[in-house]
């Protein structure tokens, strides 16, 4: 297995179906800080869910579609950033990212961002690498403008999460 030194003790590693007992204890650990803004929250509430998810995104890295890695943190599970979609053809892909309430602040998801964006457009030739959130997700648009994101639109009531349709800020940055 890779893993990548992010410095200040952290690394960012695959996350991999084998992995679901660690990313079903770390779900339940920090399920009330992710629920207002990331939907799998609300649906990897166990081992054998935490597995379909995980498997999910083992299937989508088989079908160059999407890659899912961890943000370890003294060796512990802290976080994660993902290609939630990943079109090689079209030149597309867009990062979603999580994070633990106590390591937040270090500069984990900038700089593992960083990775997974520079990878993306370096090494893959996409020209286009997207950052989809709630327009009430101050800390994820703080993040996207470090990246260096640029703020595209907003579309309305894009999705549903929590018994509410919300809205959905598009970020972007293109080659």
């Amino acid at each position: 297995m890779f893993s990548r030194t992010l410095g200040d003790d952290a690394e960012l590693r695959p996350l991999e179906p084998w992995q679901a007992t660690e990313f079903a204890a770390y779900a339940d650990r920090v399920r009330d800080a992710l629920t207002p803004w990331i939907p799998w929250a609300y649906t990897v509430v166990d081992e054998a869910s935490a597995r379909a998810y995980l498997q999910g995104y083992a299937d989508r890295q088989a079908t160059d579609t999407g890659r899912i890695f961890g943000l370890y943190v003294s060796g512990a599970l802290q976080g994660g950033v993902i290609y939630r979609s990943f079109d090689a053809a079209q030149g597309v892909c867009e990062i979603g990212v999580w994070l633990a309430p106590e390591v937040r602040g270090r500069g984990l998801i900038t700089r593992a961002c960083r990775v997974l964006i520079d990878w993306a457009i370096d090494a893959r030739g996409m020209v286009r690498v997207e950052w989809l959130c709630d327009p009430r997700n101050e800390a994820s648009i703080a993040a996207a403008r470090r990246l260096g994101f640029t703020h595209e639109g907003t579309h309305r009531k894009a999705f549903h999460l929590d018994g509410e349709h919300r809205d959905v800020q598009v970020w972007a940055i293109v080659t």
